[in-house]
């Protein structure tokens, strides 16, 4: 599930651990900046990919929530408690998946994972 890469650096000029956890940083933005600056290092394009298609995965994640918000009653309460546990999912796994990074893993998400593997 998890490989483990310390030495190399990336087209950025930093280390690679430092470059694939900077690539979660600001989500798709960070993500998409790192893919288009990397050329060779596949480390940092899986964690580029990998924070792109998270952060899309969060925010449809959130519009989904969000449109129970219409429903009167039940629907505020799914949607204030869902909304609320999935920043706080949220959160934790992008801080897990920045300090996974920095660490020199390459963690895979389930389903996520494998499709940035595939494309980085």
């Amino acid at each position: 599930m998890a490989n483990t890469t310390k030495s190399g650096s990336s087209g950025s000029g930093l280390s690679q651990n430092v470059a694939g956890a900077l690539c979660y940083l600001l989500g798709f933005i960070t993500g998409i900046l790192f893919l288009l600056i990397e050329k060779d290092n596949k480390f940092v394009k899986f964690h580029a990919m990998q924070a792109i298609l998270f952060s899309v995965a969060f925010f449809v994640a959130s519009v989904i929530l969000s449109m129970f918000w219409v429903i009167p009653f039940l629907g505020w309460l799914i949607a204030g408690i869902g909304s609320t546990l999935l920043g706080i999912a949220g959160l934790l796994l992008w801080l897990f998946l920045m300090w996974k990074a920095y660490q020199g893993e390459k963690f895979k998400l389930p389903v996520i994972g494998d499709i940035a593997e595939k494309n980085s």
